[in-house]
């Protein structure tokens, strides 16, 4: 192999482990081949640039990563048809996981729905579940497949949708390897002690504090070498002060390490940096995109980029106006009264997650990475 074949090799595990951080014998056969025959060389990167660890056997590859802001909402779990995850499934989830824990080697869609109901009716959880509604059920069934989808379960007999319609019931393998790596967190779950959410959060995720001049370094690099790999832009106004300094001395050092490992290219600007992907592959949600909503997204990321900030209501108006010139070639019902309100949200959320817009209370403002999106008047320039 030669070593430019190699390379390529070894982009494509890690890619692979970017994208989907666990992989799984069953749906990802061909990137977990490639992430164990480089094993040694990603486990000493991402340790070396990222400190996340890469645990690895003959079944699964699991990337254990770590978010830079535990505050972020912006990027869902979604279900099958892209909605958004409510608190609702995430209780759902968790419980779940919690009763699969204990559960034998198999178990099936209506014990694991009974554990789950039981389990919901504790009190300290002030949370109401009762499956007699088909929306209750489908919310179940959404965190099943996502637990398929994982590798957490493996279907062995059945369908969901029996279970919908109360006409049968699924059987499944509970992969216990699978299920022991979903975890990410610094600290185990039961050994934290604040209350409120978000103090929990900083707790599960803490990490040790560097001590040393070497070790606060180190911790720089790797935390701006996570945001780099994962945010899709870095401002540099969101930095604090010892990480603008870091990245203002070491800049060229960081970007040229993650360029070489992941095939990302940088874009600098005087505003931050953001590491694209020629290829498309690495992110969550993608832009431009087909269809209504990606070409509302397109319009109202133009109309930011063009006026810099606009009230909800203005963006509801122009969306209206919109609907009206393309109802041609846009699903059915966009120019229905109030639908203008769903395509804004969908749009503005996107972009938000993409960090080009931040909306506040009545308007919605746009970041400086919008400006790739401003149409500006074209210019004829003489011979």
């Amino acid at each position: 192999m030669t070593p430019e074949e190699e390379l390529a090799q070894r982009r494509a595990a890690l890619r692979a482990l970017l994208a989907r951080p666990l992989l799984t014998a069953e749906r990802d056969a061909e990137a977990l081949v490639l992430v164990r025959r480089h094993l040694t060389a990603l486990r000493e990167w991402l340790t070396r640039e990222t400190g996340w660890r890469l645990t690895v056997d003959s079944g699964a590859a699991r990337l254990f990563k770590s978010v830079s802001d535990t505050r972020d909402a912006t990027h869902p779990a979604r279900g099958r048809a892209g909605e958004p995850y409510g608190r609702r499934r995430y209780v759902l989830l968790c419980l779940a996981l919690a009763m699969l824990e204990r559960a034998d080697a198999q178990t099936t869609l209506g014990r694991l729905a009974e554990e789950v109901l039981s389990a919901a009716a504790e009190p300290e959880l002030d949370f109401t579940f009762t499956l007699d509604s088909r929306a209750e059920r489908a919310d179940l069934v959404a965190v099943v497949r996502m637990l398929l989808d994982w590798g957490v379960l493996r279907r062995v007999a059945g369908d969901e949708e029996a279970y919908l319609s109360a006409t049968g019931d699924v059987l499944y393998d509970v992969r216990r390897p699978v299920l022991a790596a979903l975890l990410t967190g610094a600290r185990g779950p039961s050994t934290i002690s604040a209350e409120s959410l978000e103090e929990r959060l900083t707790e599960l995720t803490a990490e040790p504090i560097a001590d040393t001049d070497d070790l606060r370094n180190q911790a720089l690099r790797r935390g701006l070498t996570r945001r780099l790999l994962e945010d899709p832009v870095i401002y540099f106004a969101d930095l604090d002060e010892a990480e603008r300094a870091y990245l203002a001395s070491q800049r060229h050092a960081l970007v040229r390490r993650v360029e070489e490992a992941t095939g990302l290219v940088a874009e600098i600007r005087a505003e931050g940096i953001a590491m694209v992907d020629p290829d498309d592959e690495l992110t969550d949600v993608r832009m431009p995109e087909q269809r209504t909503d990606g070409h509302v997204t397109l319009l109202v990321a133009e109309r930011l980029a063009t006026r810099g900030e606009a009230t909800i209501e203005e963006l509801k108006e122009f969306v209206r106006r919109a609907a009206r010139e393309h109802t041609a070639f846009w699903r059915k019902g966009v120019t229905d009264p109030g639908a203008e309100d769903g395509l804004l949200a969908t749009a503005l959320a996107k972009l938000t997650a993409l960090r080009l817009v931040r909306v506040e209370a009545e308007s919605a403002v746009g970041l400086p990475a919008i400006a790739r999106y401003a149409v500006n008047d074209p210019v004829i320039k003489g011979t």
